[in-house]
């Protein structure tokens, strides 16, 4: 394989299996069909994540797993649920220990806390169970996860929730596992749509290829029959939620009357203000089945303390109490020595299994949808054989809080089937085995004209195959590295993870475009400095992407000739960008933020050696006044509009900005540094706006491109440069060829 060929199969995004080949069949008898087979998928890839819903058994699937990996692991859970994986090992023949100081066995189960603890290199594999739960710990603590078992042969990631717009959530999965870290995952399928730092979506024509990635190292189930199995007894209960809210009669502070919140600061008082009331009601559910367990939620501590003076045998947990404490109550209300258990989703909302409870209540309810869809579902899940009665009790001057909850729910379960959509298929075939879609398809096709020459297909490839020193001047616009990409297809040069993936690939192209130059001859490539951003690149800032592409050329043998700068109005970048260094307010809050806008380059350089056709002007053709406009180093009267059309080239799947460089600085360069009937080369050729301006200079044009529905509409813009100019040129061909 030529080393092109070879960066390329590199470039193809998925992650490799690097585990056990072990058949289901080899596995614990217990455990049902499809976990038998996802645990045999996860053992084969070494490093995997299971998205799986509540209660379809993810606490055996990571035991089982940690059964077959060759050497020691480390299972960390939440508090109270190491000590639940224990007695679920048991039930299965699975030796298990539970560790709090560091001791281990073949498999040593621990909490996320006693991390400090344990050292990775005395393990062989890493669990993380409730891995979502790790979004709820500082930066700190999630990078010395990823960073400490970043070497561990075997990881598996289990969560019943990673939120499906929660991309930020997948990508410190990817991170973990190895993939991609967050900031290659950022870059290489999603774009930013300006305004808000979240604004991450997925590049439209990157979302098969985005999915196909993360099945390669991850399973997303609600149910079995989303990977084709019965369900079975993975059937939910009925649940039936049950809206109460209080009359709340006593006026919110400030306020005249009783006013439903408008405001999270009046919500909170509304809440404060209603306790008593609530809490009259709360004891007066439990107290309807006074042999039943109950789970009573809280937000606010106050509320817990209520709870506690109102019920009797309730037993609170709440942020003072010690882990054993905690521990211990937690456990003890899952063997039913405590019939209520008063406390917070973010003390006890994570990875308990309560199947025994089919009541709950929510004392406070927050706005938080994934605090309340974790709390229901430690009872309302897989294995509850009761229907479960869920209370929402609020005070009628809190809003539109449980509405705004089921709002969030519906949207949450909108996209939870838009990611099992997704990705079922592609599931489905890596882990039943079956076709897989290879690479996107490359197509090579050749039209032509008069004067000019459109190849569609790789620049690399086809710069390659073109004569030594048979280009009189390049002009084009190269890919922003992974700022603007156009397709899924490896060979874009857009389409990279990094950088500096970027600058390996485009190195490909200079060396070549350094040999296919004539002598003395000139190379211009348009570009501008790339923004950094906190969520790709770590800081604000901005990358020095001129200076990157001026010393790759220089480092093949060109010479850095002459550039010039071409302004671009702030106001339109910071309207577009809203770019926070642009930003007017920014000035009132901290100006060392604030900068320039960031303008455009057209950076031009030499090959070494004399010219053998020398490029002469006339004071006619040349006059001094245009001269001394060329000749200055900002260029402050390009229009930034005066582009090719660009409308019928564009895709259902492309993003906003296909980077037409402008006709004037086109036209300008070609009018400059080359002679009629010279041979112009544009790499990208895009639409064909290099081509446009040098038949209407009287030049010859070939450009090569990759994507098709430009390369179509180049030839069209191409057949379309009709100007009188060009007809006497094609005149001139023909008379040429006849002789």
């Amino acid at each position: 394989m030529n080393p092109y060929k070879k960066f390329l199969a590199a470039k193809q995004i998925k992650l490799a299996e690097s585990g056990l080949p072990i058949k289901p069949s080899k596995l614990n008898p217990l455990l049902f069909d499809f976990q038998r087979d996802v645990v045999s998928w996860a053992l084969r890839k070494g490093r995997a994540a299971l998205f799986l819903d509540c209660g379809m058994g993810k606490t055996v699937m990571q035991l089982e797993f940690a059964q077959h990996v060759p050497g020691d692991v480390l299972i960390l859970a939440p508090l109270a649920v190491a000590q639940q994986t224990v007695r679920e090992a048991e039930k299965f023949g699975i030796k298990a220990q539970y560790s709090r100081t560091g001791k281990k066995g073949k498999i040593t189960v621990a909490n996320y806390e006693m991390l400090e603890h344990f050292s990775a290199a005395d393990y062989e594999g890493i669990v993380l169970d409730e891995s979502s739960i790790l979004k709820s710990f500082d930066g700190a603590f999630r990078n010395q996860i990823i960073e400490a078992f970043a070497q561990t042969p075997f990881r598996l990631a289990c969560t019943a929730t990673p939120a499906p717009n929660d991309y930020m959530e997948l990508g410190n999965h990817s991170e973990f596992l190895g993939a991609l870290s967050r900031t290659e995952m950022l870059s290489t399928f999603f774009v930013h749509d300006g305004g808000s730092t979240k604004d991450w979506r997925v590049k439209r024509h990157a979302q098969a290829d985005f999915w196909k990635w993360v099945c390669s190292w991850a399973v997303m189930m609600r149910r079995p029959s989303d990977l084709g199995y019965p369900d079975r007894d993975f059937i939910l209960p009925e649940m039936e939620v049950h809206d109460i809210s209080i009359e709340q009669v006593t006026p919110t502070e400030g306020m005249l009357f009783a006013m439903p919140a408008a405001t999270l600061q009046e919500r909170r008082q509304a809440r404060s203000g209603s306790i008593d009331t609530r809490g009259e009601e709360v004891a007066r559910l439990v107290a309807t089945k006074p042999t039943e367990s109950w789970l009573i939620w809280c937000n606010l501590n106050s509320e817990s303390d209520e709870a506690v003076k109102r019920i009797p045998g309730a037993v609170e947990i709440r942020g003072a109490n010690s882990r054993e404490e905690k521990e211990d109550r937690m456990l003890k209300f899952s063997t039913g020595e405590i019939r209520v258990l008063v406390t917070k989703p973010s003390i006890a909302g994570h990875g308990m299994n309560w199947q025994h409870c089919s009541n709950v209540i929510f004392y406070g309810l927050s706005d938080s949808y994934e605090d309340f869809y974790q709390a229901v579902r430690r009872a309302w899940r897989f294995g509850q054989k009761n229907k479960v009665n869920c209370y929402i009790v609020t005070s009628s001057n809190e809003g539109a809080v449980t509405e705004n909850i089921k709002r969030k729910e519906r949207d949450a379960t909108q996209m939870a089937e838009e990611m099992v959509n997704n990705m079922h298929e592609l599931n489905k075939r890596e882990i039943h085995g079956g076709p897989r879609r290879g690479t996107v398809p490359y197509a090579t096709r050749i039209e032509k004209g008069q004067g000019w020459e459109m190849q569609l297909g790789d620049a690399v490839e086809l710069t390659r195959d073109l004569p030594t020193e048979s280009i009189h001047y390049s002009i084009f616009s190269p890919p922003f590295a992974s700022l603007y990409t156009y397709s899924a297809s490896e060979r874009d040069m857009g389409n990279c993870r990094t950088h500096s993936e970027f600058y390996e690939h485009f190195r490909f192209l200079v060396t070549d475009l350094f040999r296919v130059m004539m002598a003395g001859r000139l190379v211009s490539f348009h570009c501008m400095n790339l923004p950094k951003s906190k969520e790709r690149d770590g800081v604000i800032g901005i990358t020095d992407f001129r200076g990157e592409l001026i010393r790759m050329f220089e480092a093949v043998g060109f010479i850095y000739h002459s550039e010039v700068v071409i302004w671009k109005d702030p106001v339109t970048a910071m309207q577009r960008t809203k770019a926070i260094g642009l930003l007017h307010k920014q000035l009132k809050k901290d100006s060392t933020i604030s900068r320039q806008g960031i303008p455009d380059y057209l950076v031009t350089m030499r090959k070494p050696g004399e010219n053998p056709e020398r490029v002469t002007h006339t004071n006619e053709s040349f006059p001094v006044s245009l001269w001394q406009k060329y000749a200055s180093p900002v260029w402050m009267d390009i229009n930034p509009s005066n582009t090719l059309q660009r409308k019928s080239a564009r895709e259902h799947e492309d993003e906003r900005h296909i980077c037409p460089l402008q006709l004037q600085v086109i036209q300008r360069a070609i009018a400059l540094w080359t002679n009629p009937k010279d041979v112009v080369l544009s790499p990208f050729a895009g639409i064909g706006s290099e081509g446009y301006m040098a038949l209407q200079e009287g030049r010859r044009f070939l450009g090569f491109e990759l994507k098709e529905s430009y390369f179509k509409q180049a030839c069209l813009n191409l057949k379309a440069a009709k100007s009188k100019t060009v007809q006497m040129f094609e005149e001139e061909l023909d008379n040429e060829e006849s002789a």
